[in-house]
């Protein structure tokens, strides 16, 4: 018996592939492709670390690690086709804004972040945040869709230079697109579109194989090596100062991390379990409680090793998109994180350029979930733009959630239908409303 029959029916019994129209061989078509759309996070999160102070090789093992479990966590747990990683806000919010701006040391803000991940974990525990995803209106949950569909899209023509960014102000510009990113991006783009409208498999993987290949003239894709040794975590492992942490100075910081990654992963499991297919008629899914709880423990457990905000990433789109439905993508994705332990310059070899086709096309898709809303419906419409317009301004959908939901609220009392509301979702808006009022002061 051939190692492929063995293996089928045990995988069948274990993630249900036949139930949700799945083939191992997609699932592994689906994990490789999440992979390629998130390694770039092996470079960034790293990067934005060290400019904190933190050893860099450190990072960048401690970082594989968190997302090779994470994403392998909640493959064999919750059986969704989510990757769990180190999340880019958390990591900006250690790395820049309160190592370079506020002058904290690197291990306090990793005690800031271990602080919130156990709130985090609580409400996970106590089941609040199953609450709350009930109290979401569905026209919200429709927005989220659109809100995380416009950011992915705007991180991948960002990767790809074709959109700048002024990091002070978050205002757009159009990038040259007579330089080498752009034109790698969109001969991977049109690769990638030619494939889908043929409707053959492996089509966004593809374009990203060819975005890679036609970087190499132009040096975007450079290979130093093969193999290497991974550095030591000890650096950076356990080195947090959660006692240095529990300061009244340290409460909005330690918010921001708790509300990056509570709405980050809000917004995925939900906008992108819909594009998977999982998500029930009032758009909730399933048994969130499992992701939660995997994400939750990512929160935890990635500031000991040197890690903040591990949360649910976006670039699990790519997976989906490319048909995977089960926690086979993960895991799959989990072993590709694994080897790139020894194998890092392969990995790094791929340009940002070459994946952004994969996140614009992922984006576009997503954003169809907009016309479902009941368009000659102000209290329906009026939020769901506002969030979309929000995560547009902000670069952050997780600003563009609590912009949606506060607006939900307001426009909703406005049309005197109070009683609507649930009571949860009314206490609720007055986090939200702090939370929304320092995103956007920077207070």
């Amino acid at each position: 018996m051939s190692v492929a029959r063995f293996l089928a029916p045990l995988l069948e019994r274990r993630f249900d592939l036949a139930a949700r129209g799945t083939t191992p061989a997609r699932e592994a078509m689906a994990g490789l492709t999440s992979f390629l759309a998130a390694a770039y996070l092996i470079v960034v999160i790293p990067s934005l670390l060290s400019s904190g102070g933190m050893d860099k090789g450190a990072a960048t093992t401690a970082a594989i690690l968190l997302l090779a479990g994470g994403s392998a966590a909640m493959g064999l747990y919750a059986n969704l086709p989510f990757l769990v990683g180190p999340g880019i806000g958390g990591s900006a919010i250690l790395g820049v804004t309160l190592a370079q701006v506020e002058g904290v040391p690197w291990p306090v803000g990793l005690g800031i972040a271990l602080c919130s991940g156990f709130a985090f974990l609580a409400l996970t525990l106590t089941g609040a945040r199953g609450l709350v995803v009930r109290m979401i209106p569905p026209q919200i949950k429709l927005g989220l869709g659109a809100s995380i569909g416009l950011f992915i899209a705007l991180l991948g023509c960002r990767d790809a230079g074709m959109v700048a960014v002024n990091a002070r102000s978050n205002a757009l510009a159009l990038g040259d697109f007579a330089a080498p990113g752009p034109i790698v991006a969109l001969i991977g783009l049109a690769v990638a579109v030619a494939l889908q409208a043929r409707r053959v498999p492996g089509a966004i993987l593809a374009g990203i194989a060819a975005a890679a290949l036609a970087g190499i003239p132009y040096g975007l894709t450079t290979l130093h090596g093969a193999v290497s040794l991974p550095h030591s975590i000890a650096p950076v492992a356990f080195r947090l100062d959660p006692v240095g942490a529990l300061t009244l100075a340290a409460l909005p910081y330690m918010f921001a991390f708790f509300a990056g990654e509570f709405f980050s992963t809000l917004g995925t499991t939900l906008a992108i379990g819909a594009k998977a297919g999982l998500t029930d008629a009032e758009g909730n899914l399933p048994g969130i409680e499992r992701p939660f709880l995997v994400d939750s423990i990512a929160a935890t457990v990635g500031p000991l090793i040197g890690i903040p905000a591990g949360t649910a990433l976006v670039e699990s789109a790519a997976g989906v998109e490319a048909g995977g439905r089960t926690g086979l993508t993960p895991l799959c994705a989990a072993l590709c994180f694994l080897l790139t332990l020894a194998l890092l310059p392969i990995a790094m070899a791929i340009p940002r350029a070459a994946t952004a086709p994969a996140l614009i096309l992922i984006g576009i898709s997503m954003f169809g979930t907009l016309a479902r809303a009941h368009q000659s419906d102000a209290t329906d419409l009026l939020p769901a733009m506002a969030m979309v317009l929000l995560t547009l301004i902000s670069n952050s959908f997780g600003t563009g959630i609590a912009g949606g939901l506060l607006a939900h609220v307001l426009v909703m009392l406005l049309a005197g239908r109070a009683r609507e509301l649930p009571m949860g979702l009314i206490v609720l808006s007055l986090p939200l409303g702090y939370y929304f009022y320092t995103a956007a002061t920077g207070h």
